[in-house]
């Protein structure tokens, strides 16, 4: 039999070696453990999460490809892990996870207790509820003996976090039995030249400068900033200055358990904690701006904010919430060619109207220090543009017959093989169960214990009834029949024509396609000289196909695995080909470059 290994830790081990590894381990061991029962471990069944909370299930990648596995037949029969609580630490996911496993077919054992999970009898599923019930227990604790062992340390002023700007993070070590110094904690200490920059920040917002103003005039003077996230450039953005003003450490306060970093189901998700669950704590030590400098900064703030609200008669218009879609078609999509970063709209008086341009938000609010990319894409022209080239050569309906038709030629035999592997996995457990039959017959007559073994024979048997009503039901079905291209195409002629209308009329539907898409951000390469835009990207068939596909094939694992490269370059008034050809892997991949160029007017921004 075909064995699989599922292998998780929470927490991640950096600086030690994979054969260190509490993952490796258990892999290691688990394969030691198939090898004495005889079972086969193909290393394409090796399943790992590693540093990935056991409550987490959506965000599990290990996990995810292992229950896709599942479908439409496993490939293997069983699967070997430590212990149960591997699987998961949450009582009703993981109960629901070895519910899938066991009724596709799949045996789960745990090396550790040399054990079978059954789920044959109402006994077998109160012990997995006591079973995961103690698993989900032990997590609460161990949060519970985390947030204790945070406590203690923010009360002694130690961190509990990361770098802060303006500090450096300092090891207080001490040598243990062997001599060798040994990490207790970890300090801060006020780092002076960071300092500076935070003492020079407040001192602008005292005199009346604002945080866009603020972050400009640091990028100018390329003043030290916090370290860059997720590419963005390493300058100081008005978010940035904003955090800096609003921080209560700058002026020797300790303020810990603001925010919740899991709800109670155990998924990551930060909220905040009511303000009486605050801990202040005096540190007079991290103190770093004086308190008639932190004061004086902080009434020009709020004279500020009076007048903003007078201004608006009370009305706060700030960014909307994330959960709401933006009004905007591209933002979010597109890059900066310049700096990386990302573009937002930017209006301003056009004749008798405003006009709407797509800009580079690190020169607008960062700087020329940071990017000096002062073009603006006009937002309707760029919208045209880039759904234009999406509807042309992405979404063109040759394309995705194509791409149908080279999905069908090589999911048909995909369908049938797997069909075969079923008939082949059901007629071996039925044999196994005919066997057990007999013994157990064998065992009655000798005069065993006769309740115990009635018992096991009524279960064993109606598990022979349960296979060779599948084993009837195969033989019953007709070979698997390839889909209809025809109606696919049929279908999807008319999904486009839908798409047209959406993606021109409803630009938070139109959104919903363009995310499913791009697989790449979409960058815009400013032309300075010619006062142009060139926009480049990368879309993908699959997943905006997938859904109508999926609904078609007969559950065909995501519809389109067929892989076609599809590339073209704009030429104005020239009709290009589409060239179609094989590429990578069995991953969906139907691709376009999308290479456009549009004029630009050389009226100069505002923040020229």
């Amino acid at each position: 039999m075909t064995a699989a290994i599922y292998a998780r830790k929470s927490t991640e081990q950096s600086g030690v070696g994979d054969e260190e590894r509490s993952v490796a381990r258990q892999i290691a061991h688990a394969r030691l453990y198939a090898e004495r029962k005889g079972w086969t471990v193909v290393d394409q069944h090796l399943y790992v999460d590693d540093g990935i909370s056991g409550a987490e299930f959506a965000n599990r990648p290990g996990f995810l490809r292992l229950m896709n596995a599942l479908k439409p037949r496993p490939s293997f029969q069983v699967l070997v892990m430590s212990e149960e609580s591997r699987l998961g630490r949450e009582a009703i996911e993981t109960a629901y996870a070895l519910k899938q496993l066991v009724t596709a077919g799949v045996r789960v054992f745990f090396y550790l207790e040399d054990r079978e999970r059954v789920l044959e009898s109402p006994i077998d599923k109160v012990m997995l509820s006591l079973t995961t019930f103690a698993d989900e227990l032990e997590r609460e604790k161990a949060r519970q003996r985390t947030y204790d062992a945070m406590l203690r340390k923010a009360r002694a002023g130690h961190v509990t976090g990361g770098r802060v700007f303006g500090y450096d993070n300092v090891d207080v070590t001490r040598e243990n039995a062997a001599g060798e110094p040994q990490r207790q904690h970890v300090v801060r200490r006020i780092n002076e030249s960071e300092a500076a920059v935070i003492r020079r920040i407040f001192e602008l917002s005292a005199d009346g400068y604002g945080i866009v103003t603020i972050a400009k005039r640091l990028n100018d003077e390329h003043a030290l900033a916090p370290r860059s996230q997720q590419g963005r450039p390493c300058a100081w953005a008005p978010a940035s200055v904003r955090e800096v003003l609003h921080r209560p450490l700058y002026r020797g306060e300790i303020v810990w358990n603001r925010t919740r970093k899991r709800n109670a189901w155990g998924l990551k998700k930060v909220a905040d904690r009511p303000e009486a669950e605050w801990l202040r704590i005096p540190a007079p030590h991290y103190q770093i701006v004086p308190d008639d400098l932190w004061t004086r900064a902080h009434d020009r703030l709020e004279t500020a904010r009076r007048a903003y609200l007078r201004g608006t008669r009370g009305q706060l218009h700030g960014r909307p919430a994330r959960a709401m879609e933006s009004k905007y078609l591209l933002t979010g999509f597109v890059r900066c060619a310049t700096c990386g970063g990302g573009m937002f709209v930017h209006s301003r008086s056009h004749g008798s109207a405003r006009a709407f341009f797509y800009a580079c938000t690190s020169y607008h609010k960062r700087g020329r220090a940071v990017c000096g990319n002062h073009l603006e894409a006009p937002m309707l022209a760029a919208d045209d543009a880039v759904l234009d080239r999406l509807q042309r050569y992405v979404l063109h309906p040759k394309v995705v017959e194509r791409a149908i038709r080279k999905a069908l030629e090589r999911l048909t035999p995909e369908l049938a093989s797997a069909d075969t592997d079923q008939r082949g996995a059901i007629a071996a457990e039925l044999a196994q169960v005919e066997r057990e039959l007999e013994r157990l017959a064998d065992a009655i007559g000798a005069g065993g214990d006769i309740p115990t073994l009635v018992e096991r024979l009524n279960a064993r048997d109606r598990r022979r009834r349960e296979l060779t009503e599948a084993i009837n039901r195969l033989n019953a079905r007709p070979a698997p029949l390839r889909p209809s291209v025809e109606g696919l195409q049929r279908e999807l002629r008319q999904l486009l024509s839908e798409w047209r209308g959406v993606l021109r009329g409803d630009v938070p539907a139109a959104r919903q396609v363009l995310r499913k898409a791009f697989r790449t951000p979409l960058v815009l390469t400013p032309d300075i000289a010619q006062g142009r835009y060139e926009f480049r990207g990368e879309a993908a068939l699959g997943e905006v196909l997938s859904g109508v596909l999926g609904s078609n094939t007969g559950g065909v694992p995501n519809g389109i695995r067929t892989l076609l490269r599809v590339r073209h370059s704009h030429v104005p008034c020239e009709r290009r080909k589409i060239i179609g050809q094989p590429w990578a892997h069995s991953s969906i991949a139907i691709t376009s470059r999308l290479n456009l160029t549009f004029s630009i007017p050389r009226t100069p921004s505002s923040g020229q």
